[in-house]
This record gives C-alpha cells, structure tokens and sequence, in this order.
C-alpha cells in the first residue's frame, strides 16, 4: 500500500487527477481517542502516514498531533508543518497522494514537500487587506482597501507580492501549471480570466473555498487561488532528480537537508564521512528519539 497523506480538515481533501491517486485521509479527528485508532489503522495499513498541517493550525491541532506520535510511540508518523496558505496546503497533499504511487520511499516522499512547496503559487484575490497579516502590506495598501471597490491581489508563496489589481501584475510561474480557484463572497472571475491568461496556465478548476481560508486571509471577500504543477510524470522527474542522503538517526532516505519523519538535520558535507556515532554527539541540534514529539 502507498504512504498515506493526512490533512487537518476534509476540505484539503482535493478530487484526485486519475483512479490511481488515492484518497487523503483526516487526521487528527474529533476526539483522542478516535484519533488514536485511526492513525493505528493507518500505519496497520500503509506503513507510514505523512501528515500535513499549516504552520497557523490551532495550537490544539498540533498538539493532539504531536500527542497521538507520542502515545503511539511510532517512528513511522511525519508531521509536517507547513507554511502555506490552506488551498496551496490542499494542492501539496494532492501533489504528494500522486507521488505516493510512485517508487519513493516513505523518508523521500516526506522530505519532497518543501521541494514541492517552493513551486507552488499561492495567493488571493482580496476585498481588503486591513486584517492580513501573514503577507507584508504596506501603510499605503492599507490605506486604499479602506476605498470602496478597491481590490487585492497578494502572492504568499513562493516569495510575497501584493498589487493592487487594475494598476500592476502579479508576478506567476515560469513553468506550466494547472490553476486552482476557490471563490468566498462576492465572487469575481478575476482569477479564472485574467490571473489564468496572464499566467498562461495549462487549465483551472474550481474548488469549494476551505474553512480556515478567512481566518488566514483575514476577510471573507475573496477568491484563493494556487497554482501548481499536476502532471505526475514531471512531479516524479522532480523529486527524483535530487540527490538522495541517508538520515544519520532514522536510517530513512531522505533528500534536502532535514529528514521529514524525525528532523534530523543532515550533517555537514565533512561530518558525512564520519561514523554516525561521532556525528550525534557532535551534532549542535538536537534530534527527537523514535516516538518522541
């Protein structure tokens, strides 16, 4: 069975490209206990379980999270914390349940959501920006969303952009990408027609707007969009493109400079060539023992 890839919410759970994309699961859920069981008969099941949640969750979220690892006492658990915006998390997850059919192994598969994360552009079309405070606004932005029609266009990842629309564009991908739009009130084709023409992406569809997106953004007046690559073939040349590193403390594969399962950095290049004894004990950051949180 492949690697199962959890989300905080049933509305993350985007409809899968093909039948060969499995489904996301929803962890944590309602209460402890119930938690408990479902991630036990996820790891019974699929062997290891990549959790995603977004770097803002409820710290309740993440604790019962990290609590569940813990109880369970399981090396075989990634909790990821991510910080993007809740569509471009709902993409990354879709991103991973395509990738979880391929041949990567499970520390792989977790170390490739940052490589992932950093293509994926996540942003909104917004009615005012006074409360938004996860992307930089300036006194002058906050000024003008107080004029009535004004509206937004703020790029959270991969670096932050804002523009106000009609004046400027929005910088997008270099690359071909699939275009994802989730309207809240008033709805505006804005980022079906002229976002997806600028961008030139390769198609758009639309999806129900997550819970949390209000909260995120600060405003129930806009329209959150992500865009991403979604052919699998070119997600798997990817990934698989980077060189792969063995974690020193799980043994898991890893790629980047972090091991997604227990955090361990990857040792410098001159530390590689050390007994994985010599390099723990040198190591200046302290990785979590097996189960730990």
């Amino acid at each position: 069975m492949p690697t199962a890839i959890a989300v905080t919410s049933p509305d993350l759970v985007l409809p899968p490209h093909d039948r060969q994309t499995p489904p996301a699961v929803v962890q944590p859920l309602g209460t402890l206990e119930n938690s408990l069981t479902g991630m036990h008969a996820l790891i019974e099941q699929h062997g290891y379980v990549i959790s995603l949640y977004p770097s803002s969750a409820d710290s309740a979220v993440t604790q019962r999270l990290h609590t569940v690892r813990s109880v369970l006492e399981s090396d075989r658990i990634a909790l990821l914390g991510i910080d993007l915006p809740p569509l471009g998390i709902a993409l990354l997850a879709q991103q991973l349940r395509q990738l979880s059919v391929c041949d990567f192994s499970p520390g792989v598969l977790a170390s490739a959501a940052r490589l992932l994360a950093h293509y994926i552009y996540a942003g909104a079309l917004l009615g005012s920006v006074a409360k938004l405070d996860r992307v930089p606004v300036s006194l002058k932005s906050h000024a003008k969303s107080w004029v009535p029609g004004a509206q937004f266009a703020v790029l959270a990842n991969p670096r932050p952009e804002l523009i106000r629309v009609g004046q400027d564009e929005l910088p997008g991908p270099e690359f071909g990408t699939r275009l994802l739009s989730a309207a809240g009130q008033p709805p505006s084709d804005w980022v079906t027609s002229t976002l997806a023409q600028a961008w030139q992406v390769q198609g758009v569809a639309t999806v129900p707007l997550p819970e949390e997106s209000v909260r995120w953004w600060g405003t129930s007046r806009l329209v959150e969009f992500a865009a991403g690559l979604y052919d699998v073939s070119v997600l798997y040349q990817l990934v698989s493109s980077v060189r792969r590193d063995e974690c020193r403390w799980c043994g898991l594969e890893l790629i980047g400079d972090r091991c997604g399962f227990c955090a361990a950095p990857l040792p410098p290049p001159a530390a590689q060539e050390l007994p994985a004894t010599v390099v723990r004990a040198a190591s200046s950051v302290r990785a979590l023992p097996r189960g730990a949180t």
